[in-house]
C-alpha cells in the first residue's frame, strides 16, 4: 500500500465499501470520477495538524508548514549519513506530512538572487517590447509577467549568472531527495504585480494540467504517481509581505486521491478559499511543494510590491520513453490510410487506435512561448491535431504543414 493509500484510510476510515477519497483495490476503485469526491473525506486530510516532532530538523511549523533553517540543513548533512536522514524527512514532508516546506535562506548570497533578477527582469522588457509576453495558466490576462523557458533564456543570454544561481546546494538537496539523481530542471519566472488578482486554486503537471474529462480518463494509480514525477519550487527573489500575495497552500491535500478531480469543484475551491495558509517569505528563500497540494498565488494587495518568484518545475529523468520517434514522419505516412479506411466505413475506436499508436498523444515538452495553452491548460497535442485532420478530410499536404508548425512550435 502506497504512503498516501494508507494516510488516506487513515483519516477517512475504512468500511464495508471504501470510503470516497480513497484507493480501492476493488474494480469501481480502479477509476476515479467526480461522484468520489467528498469533501468530509477531504476535511479528515487536510485538519491534520503538522507536529514539530515529525520534522527534527525543522526550526518550527507556522500555519502547518515546517520551516527549515537552510544554514542549519547544511550543517546536518555534512556527511552522507547526515544528507541521507535530512532528505528522508523532507521526503515524508512532501509524501506523508503536509506537502509543503519552507526552506529559509536558501540563498546566502543577495547578490545572486539580484542579479538572476536582473536577468528576468530584461527578459520581461525584451518579451514586452517584441509583443511576446505571456499570460499565466490559472490567472487573468494582465494580471502578472510570465517568462517562460526562463532556465534556457537565462542560460544563454547570462551563464555566469545561471551558474552561481543554480550551484546552489539546498536546491539540488531537495530535488535529489523527490526525484533522485538525474532529475532536470525548469524554471518560468512569474511577477505578479500590485493589484494582480490571485490565481484559482489547483493541482500542478502533470494531470493538473489536464481537462476534468482527460484526467477522469487516466486510471487511479496514474493519479497517485503523477505528483511524484515532478517537485514544484518557488525561489523568492523580493521579500514577500503577506499583503503581496505569496503562495496560497492547503497543508495535507496531496493526499487525497480524487484530488485532480476535485479542486476545480465549487465546494472543493470554497473550502480552499475559507482554510488556506500563506506565508511570508523573505528574499532568498524557497519553498517546494509536492505538485498534488492544492495552491494559488495569492492576492497583491499592496500598492508597491512587483512581486517575482522564479518557479521551479523539476521532473524525473523516468518520464520520458526510451527510444527516440519520428511521429511527424509516421502521422504523415498514416493519414492517407487513415482517410482511405474512414471512407471505407471503420469504426471511429479503429481509427482512434491507430491516431493513439501514430502521434504523441502528450503535449509537453514545448516551447510555451511559441505554443501557449490557448483556451486551456495545454496546447493541443499531435494526436489532436492528426485526428482534427482525419475528422475534417484534410488534404495531406495541410497536415504535412500543420505537423511541421507544430514541431517548430515546440522546439523539436
Amino acid at each position: 500500500m502506497s504512503p498516501i493509500d494508507a494516510a488516506s484510510r487513515t483519516a477517512a476510515g475504512t468500511t464495508a465499501r471504501t470510503a470516497p477519497g480513497t484507493a480501492s483495490r476493488t474494480a469501481a476503485g480502479t477509476w476515479l470520477t467526480e461522484e468520489d469526491c467528498d469533501l468530509d473525506a477531504f476535511r479528515a486530510l487536510v485538519e491534520q495538524r503538522t507536529e514539530l516532532a515529525d520534522h527534527p530538523s525543522a526550526e518550527r511549523v507556522e500555519q502547518n508548514v515546517p520551516l527549515y533553517d537552510s544554514d542549519r540543513l547544511r550543517a546536518l548533512t555534512a556527511t552522507p549519513q547526515g544528507r541521507r536522514s535530512v532528505q528522508t524527512e523532507l521526503i515524508r514532508a512532501l509524501m506523508d506530512g503536509p506537502g509543503v516546506v519552507v526552506l529559509k535562506g536558501a540563498f546566502t548570497d543577495p547578490a545572486v538572487v539580484d542579479r538572476a533578477s536582473a536577468a528576468f527582469r530584461a527578459l520581461i522588457e525584451e518579451e514586452r517590447a517584441a509583443g511576446t509576453a505571456r499570460g499565466d495558466h490559472f490567472a487573468k490576462p494582465g494580471a502578472n509577467d510570465r517568462v517562460w523557458n526562463a532556465l534556457d533564456k537565462v542560460a544563454v543570454r547570462a551563464p555566469e549568472v545561471f551558474a552561481d544561481y543554480y550551484a546552489n546546494d539546498v536546491l539540488a538537496l531537495i530535488a535529489e531527495a523527490w526525484l533522485g539523481p538525474a532529475y532536470q530542471v525548469t524554471s518560468q519566472v512569474n511577477v505578479v504585480n500590485p493589484g494582480g488578482a490571485a490565481q484559482s486554486p489547483h493541482r500542478d503537471y502533470h494531470l493538473g494540467f489536464l481537462s476534468q474529462r482527460q484526467a477522469a480518463a487516466y486510471p487511479a494509480h496514474v493519479h497517485r504517481l503523477s505528483p511524484v514525477l515532478t517537485l514544484q519550487g518557488a525561489v523568492a527573489h523580493c521579500d514577500m509581505p503577506v499583503e503581496s500575495g505569496p503562495t496560497l497552500y492547503l497543508p495535507h491535500s496531496q493526499k487525497y486521491q480524487p484530488g485532480y478531480l476535485a479542486w476545480r469543484l465549487p465546494r472543493f475551491v470554497e473550502y480552499f478559499d475559507a482554510h488556506h495558509v500563506q506565508l511570508p517569505l523573505d528574499k532568498g528563500d524557497a519553498a517546494f511543494f509536492n505538485p498534488a497540494l492544492f495552491h494559488a498565488a495569492g492576492h497583491n494587495r499592496s500598492t508597491g510590491i512587483r512581486r517575482m518568484a522564479n518557479l521551479l518545475q523539476i521532473s524525473s529523468a523516468f518520464g520520458r520513453a526510451m527510444e527516440t520517434v519520428d511521429r511527424e514522419a509516421m502521422a504523415n505516412a498514416l493519414f492517407p490510410v487513415l482517410l482511405h479506411r474512414k471512407a471505407e466505413g471503420a469504426p471511429e475506436d479503429w481509427l482512434r487506435r491507430v491516431v493513439a499508436a501514430t502521434a504523441e498523444g502528450y503535449p509537453f515538452p514545448t516551447d510555451l512561448d511559441l505554443d501557449p495553452p490557448v483556451g486551456g491548460l495545454a496546447p493541443p497535442s499531435q494526436a489532436d491535431l492528426l485526428w482534427q485532420a482525419v475528422t475534417e478530410n484534410w488534404a495531406p499536404a495541410r497536415l504535412r504543414r500543420e505537423l511541421e508548425a507544430g514541431t517548430k512550435r515546440r522546439g523539436l
